[in-house]
């Protein structure tokens, strides 16, 4: 996007969602040198990791030079309910259920027959035919995304030479080593909100005027669904329910374009404030049951973004039905926002499904329509909730809500915890 700075339904099985960085850095300690004649034996070098403790939120101090500020001037999209935000969007509103049977391949031998399956892909002759034959789903979905995006910021061949734009395209599924970066080794479920965290500073500086994110998954293959074997299949996502049957999978694609406030003729969508990444290292799918990680990484975007918890009264949760993470996300929103009455949450996967690496990128696009359109799309299958959840989960019918400041989060594999936070731009 470029003007003013600033960036699913399957199969029914347990699974979690990510969030944002909580690791401290190493603590070095290089020994001082020694008086002369002093007989001390020198301090010991030490390392060490600090305790992970709450963060407390410091006075807001939101960006105000037009330089500085970065925000979206162009979205798209691949999604089970099209090709076309404005499209996605209302059927989000209708409360449309993406979930259906599985007609991509025969599936008489495994135990999940439902998915939100992308229904007959077409990449609009933007990919050359022997390519689009040869692509994997993954790859024509990104094309695509990535082409309307520009499209909608009318960045054409000429401003994309610009060497002062930067593109950063990113895939869930990559070669496994049992070592690596978290950073980098398992970003899943949350790419388009690590590349807007990681990137703000370099628009902030001026080093970077247009940048193109994005985040794209295609798991809805044989090998994706055995793991659902042990689970009862169900054709609906049910966050926030007493026992919820599980969650769906989904393929998917969402793109988001950041520019410079200064540019002339962009146009600007709504503004990115700010983000925020943490890693508990808690376990591989559970999160932390005290919600410490996803209370951190909250903290830590609304501090970034230089709002208060007041500010806030948008959530698009992360929700991925199931009850450990589904009450770890409320209880940790509880807990950062004293006072939710005001505070509308809704899910956007019990629609569309857990689009793994693209479920991030997707529901950002959801939070800036809300923005945008002053209407939060519902949460569809709300009945019985988890006595917990006393926030409102917009159940079942969308709502009329006019969004000061809104927080989009996810949570993944390894205690990894994404969140970042828009608001309707004021020149």
């Amino acid at each position: 996007m470029q003007g003013t700075m600033g960036s699913k339904d399957m199969p029914m099985a347990a699974a979690t969602k990510p969030a944002s960085f909580a690791w401290r850095r190493l603590v070095n300690r290089r020994p001082s040198r020694r008086p002369s004649g002093s007989s001390a034996s020198p301090p010991v070098c030490s390392r060490g990791i600090t305790a992970m403790a709450s963060p407390t939120i410091a006075a807001p101090k939101r960006q105000k030079d037009p330089k500085k500020r970065i925000v979206i001037t162009g979205m798209g999209l691949v999604s089970v309910f099209g090709n076309d935000v404005d499209v996605f969007y209302d059927h989000l509103l209708q409360g449309s259920n993406g979930v259906n049977f599985i007609d991509r391949f025969d599936t008489s031998d495994l135990a999940v027959k439902f998915a939100a399956q992308i229904p007959s892909f077409c990449s609009e002759g933007l990919i050359d035919r022997k390519s689009d034959r040869r692509l994997d789903y993954c790859w024509k979905y990104g094309i695509v995304a990535g082409k309307k995006a520009l499209d909608c910021a009318n960045l054409g061949p000429q401003q994309l030479r610009n060497p002062h734009n930067q593109y950063r395209f990113g895939l869930a599924e990559h070669p496994d080593r049992p070592y690596g970066s978290k950073l980098l080794h398992l970003h899943r479920l949350r790419y388009l909100q690590l590349l807007l965290i990681r990137r703000r500073k370099p628009h902030q500086k001026r080093e970077v005027d247009v940048m193109l994110a994005s985040g794209t998954e295609a798991p809805i293959l044989p090998i994706g669904l055995v793991g659902f074997k042990h689970v009862e299949p169900s054709p609906s996502v049910t966050p926030n329910r007493e026992r919820p049957p599980g969650h769906g999978t989904s393929p998917g694609m969402g793109d988001g374009e950041l520019g410079a406030c200064k540019q002339e003729g962009a146009n600007i969508i709504a503004e990115y404030l700010g983000g925020a990444i943490t890693c508990d290292a808690h376990h591989v799918t559970d999160p932390r049951s005290d919600g410490l990680g996803v209370i951190s990484c909250i903290t830590k975007s609304l501090e970034n973004a230089g709002v208060s918890q007041e500010e806030v009264n948008y959530i698009n949760a992360h929700a991925t039905s199931t009850p450990a993470g589904d009450l770890a996300e409320v209880n940790a929103i509880k807990k950062v926002f004293r006072d939710t009455s005001q505070i509308k949450m809704n899910a956007t996967k019990s629609m569309i499904g857990h689009c793994l690496g693209a479920a991030g990128g997707l529901e950002a696009i959801a939070t800036i329509k809300a923005i945008n359109s002053g209407w939060v799309h519902p949460t569809i299958n709300q009945y019985n909730l988890e006595p917990e959840v006393s926030i409102d989960t917009v159940p079942n019918v969308k709502q009329q809500h006019e969004i000061h400041v809104a927080i989009s989060n996810s949570f993944g594999f390894g205690g990894q915890n994404a969140v970042v936070v828009f608001a309707p731009f004021v020149p």
